[in-house]
């Protein structure tokens, strides 16, 4: 199930120069990191977030951070670009997934953003920010003051007022230009931590390299002539370089990916360029000749989005004959299904899909939407239980909180479903509903009782998103 999320990923803000901790490589710094601090919509799907998850576990054990539920989060972005803007998350643009050709070269971006979380980069920087911005009051409290002498002699002394005013501006730039310095420090360290992890798993650093060598290959023209010393990266030429001394070292320089995983890999390309891109796009990328599993996954997925659902469950039925044992397959299947407007017959493959996944929270609560798309209250109790179930595991995803306040509705239950209907549109960041739906619930509910504290909390919770 391709969803995206209308919110955005809360993301916190440090400042224009450096609020994320950023792969790209273009050289003017600051771009990828303003997008980010507008919280872009996120997208959730349980097949590729499961591939990223089998992509970072052995990265993150091996650098000692398998225990502190790093998530990896896919930003509705085409462009390539991966960060880390917090402790417990990275962040990829789809686009880095839909442009890497190999795992191996999407496992060595996210090798080098686990180098920012391993090395505790975010912390310093923000320490670093803290510290320019005391030495900027310090150099503008003195700017000042020699302003104020100045003005003080009656305006005869003009050197000593222009002394004033250089003095606001010439720190700054010094304080800024050593930030930037720093933050190009950073990214040097994380591609050695990048490499020394892939290394220490058994992993090529090979396509970490050649993602960083065809954004060189991009960036040389718009990188021509630029002032490396006010980059927030290493100027891409330089870096490569170094970055091709410490690879090539590696003993697993030549290892290639194995090729179920591979295929893993191309079936999430296709599913993202299906679901992402337009119908012309994706038949560009997988013409109707290609027969390979991917280019049907494609193919079956794009046929269901441009209304054909007929045609889209005889395609999916073919790949479920390839691959019986295929959650996704089944999930998509019953995706179809329910977006085609028969949720009655969504619910066998959904329930197929949930069991092969090994109960996926997402995929449960698709399962419970098609429950409750039934209008029929035998399901209601069920489409709770899984929809509990589900929520309780994910607890981020907006969808699940609302098909379960549909399914307390039907159930007769208000205050349950006041609660998670306020539940949802606070992980939605409307936050005056949230607090109005959550205070209905607080009187529908006994005082004390968990449902009342849960809306009490909604109801004294500081915004999400500044609201």
């Amino acid at each position: 199930m391709l969803l995206r999320m209308a919110t955005g990923a809360k993301i916190p803000k440090l400042t224009a120069l450096a609020a994320a901790v950023s792969l790209a490589l273009a050289p003017i710094p600051g771009v990828a990191q303003e997008e980010a601090s507008k919280g872009p919509p996120i997208i959730r799907d349980a097949e590729a977030e499961q591939l990223l998850r089998d992509y970072t576990r052995p990265i993150l054990r091996t650098a000692g951070l398998e225990k502190q539920n790093i998530q990896v989060v896919i930003i509705n972005e085409s462009v390539f670009n991966a960060f880390v803007a917090d402790g417990h998350r990275i962040f990829v643009n789809y686009g880095a997934i839909l442009q890497s050709e190999t795992p191996n070269q999407l496992i060595g971006v996210l090798a080098h953003e686990t180098g920012h979380l391993a090395g505790g980069h975010l912390a310093r920087l923000r320490q670093q920010l803290a510290n320019a911005q005391t030495q900027m009051v310090i150099a503008m409290l003195l700017g000042a003051g020699a302003l104020a002498a100045g003005a003080a002699r009656g305006g005869g002394d003009g050197g000593l007022a222009n002394a004033g005013a250089a003095a606001l501006s010439a720190p700054q730039e010094v304080i800024r230009r050593s930030l930037l310095s720093y933050q190009r420090q950073q990214e040097e360290n994380a591609d050695r931590a990048g490499v020394k992890f892939l290394t220490a798993t058994g992993q090529s650093p090979k396509g970490m390299y050649d993602t960083f060598k065809r954004f060189t290959n991009d960036s040389l023209f718009a990188s021509y002539g630029a002032d490396p010393y006010v980059q927030s990266h290493p100027m891409p030429a330089d870096r490569v370089a170094a970055l091709e001394g410490i690879a090539r070292s590696s003993p697993y320089w030549d290892k290639k990916d194995d090729p179920a995983l591979q295929l893993r890999h191309d079936m999430v390309r296709a599913k993202i360029s299906a679901f992402m891109e337009r119908q012309d796009t994706v038949y560009r990328r997988y013409p109707l000749s290609d027969t390979s599993l991917p280019a049907r996954y494609a193919h079956a997925i794009a046929t269901y989005r441009h209304g054909d659902l007929r045609s889209a469950l005889a395609q999916i039925d073919g790949l479920i004959q390839v691959q019986p044992n295929n959650p996704y397959f089944y999930e998509l299947r019953g995706q179809a299904l329910l977006e085609g407007g028969k949720p009655a017959e969504a619910i066998a493959p959904l329930r197929k899909a949930v069991q092969l996944s090994n109960n996926a929270p997402l995929i449960e609560m698709l399962l419970g939407q098609a429950l409750v798309g039934t209008d029929n209250n035998a399901y209601s109790a069920e489409a709770i239980a899984i929809l509990r179930a589900a929520v309780g595991r994910e607890t981020e995803a907006p969808l699940g909180y609302m098909q379960l306040a549909m399914a307390y509705a039907r159930k007769g239950d208000y205050a349950e479903a006041d609660l998670a209907s306020a539940q949802a549109a606070y992980l939605r960041g409307d936050n005056k509903t949230a607090r109005d739906l959550a205070s209905r619930a607080k009187t529908r509910f006994a005082v004390g009782t968990p449902g009342w504290v849960k809306a009490d909390d909604i109801v004294t919770a500081k915004p999400m998103s500044g609201q």
